[in-house]
Parts: structure tokens; C-alpha cells; sequence
């Protein structure tokens, strides 16, 4: 964004990151809950739905991805607008 302040672009970067996430997580989690049906059927004693589970890889996960968007997010934030527009 032309003219963004610094948090402007940290906010921005970080939310889309985040969104991604989400996104991702969420599909992981409905294919994981199928694949745990077909499981569940398969073995016995095993049950297909573990809470703390699903919330603490889905928790780890939004965490690794938040933090590796961290990185450019005070790349782009450090950058001077001046520079970026004269190298282009």
C-alpha cells in the first residue's frame, strides 16, 4: 500500500498470512475428520474425534504460520517507499 505506515503494513501482512492460515486449517481439519471416520472404521477401540488434539495441532500451526509471516512482514515494514519505487 503506497503511502501505508509502518503497523499499516504489519497489519496487512499479518492478516493475510493469517487468513491463509485459517483457510488452510480449516480444510486440514474437515479432511482430517473424514480420514478419521474411514480410520475409526477400520481399527478397533480407536476414537475418530480427539478434541485437545485437533485444537492443539490446529493452535501449533497458526502459530508456525503467523510467525513465518513475521519475517517479511518486517521486511516490507523496514523498507523505505522512496527506494522500492526508484529500483522498479
Amino acid at each position: 500500500m503506497l503511502g501505508a505506515e509502518r503497523g499499516q503494513v504489519l497489519r496487512m501482512i499479518l492478516s493475510q498470512g493469517g487468513r491463509l492460515a485459517l483457510i488452510g486449517i480449516a480444510l486440514g481439519a474437515a479432511t482430517s475428520a473424514v480420514v478419521a471416520r474411514v480410520l475409526e472404521s477400520l481399527l478397533y477401540g480407536i476414537s475418530s474425534f480427539d478434541p485437545v488434539a485437533y485444537g492443539s495441532a490446529a493452535g501449533l500451526l497458526l502459530l508456525v504460520a503467523l510467525a513465518a509471516n513475521l519475517v517479511p512482514a518486517f521486511a516490507a515494514a523496514r523498507l523505505d517507499p522512496v527506494l522500492a519505487l526508484r529500483s522498479e
